[in-house]
């Protein structure tokens, strides 16, 4: 399976909402700037909406080869016949994973050691930095833990996630991470466009 791209965007409709633009919009401006990955959370809505906005977001993203991860709902990820999904740490890991990449939320070793133990091909370490979009969720790890965990994961390829932005991308890549996944640095910012080359540029 090809690796994700290090650059993986989180969706978040209420915060483009806050900024006055509709999420299918902000994903068009991230995805027009260079992002390439795209993970639909969006986990309140029911499952015809989520595959409507899932339809939405591959129309967006296959003419430009991107890749569309589902969060949480494997049956979802093969009615829209994308070959990436997303387990937060609560979700119970799958009897069988045949042809689907799994990436796996963690927050700590012990997390981030069970992923790879049982597959994942990728996870998500959090928070990195303090974050806006989610304040208050769990004490950062910072740079120097994210750099041991990274290591500790060996093969197991791990994203930044957790107040990630262009201004700390970088260091991120140079403490081992094989990429960031941010949420508000597009979804809630001004520009996603230059958000998202500033990323990228970054990275």
């Amino acid at each position: 399976m090809t690796p994700l791209p290090p650059l993986l965007v989180l969706t978040d409709r209420r915060g483009c909402q806050r900024r006055g633009r509709t999420l299918l919009a902000t994903v068009a401006a991230a995805v027009g700037a260079g992002a390439r990955a795209v993970v639909l959370r969006e986990k309140d809505l029911s499952r015809a909406e989520r595959h409507e906005l899932g339809s939405a977001l591959l129309a967006l993203l296959r003419p430009v080869g991107g890749v569309l991860v589902i969060a949480s709902d494997l049956g979802l990820a093969a009615e829209l016949g994308v070959a990436w999904a997303h387990l937060a740490e609560t979700d119970a890991w799958p009897p069988a994973t045949a042809g689907v990449g799994l990436g796996r939320s963690c927050h700590g070793a012990t997390s981030l050691m069970r992923a790879r133990t049982r597959g994942a091909a990728y996870a998500t370490l959090s928070p990195v930095f303090p974050s806006a979009s989610k304040p208050g969720y769990g004490p950062p790890l910072g740079l120097s833990q994210l750099s041991a965990l990274a290591r500790e994961a060996s093969d197991l390829p791990v994203y930044a996630l957790g107040g990630v932005d262009a201004a700390n991308a970088g260091a991120c890549r140079e403490a081992g991470a094989r990429g960031v996944a941010v949420m508000g640095a597009v979804m809630a910012a001004e520009d996603p466009s230059a958000a998202t080359r500033g990323l990228l540029a970054a990275l």
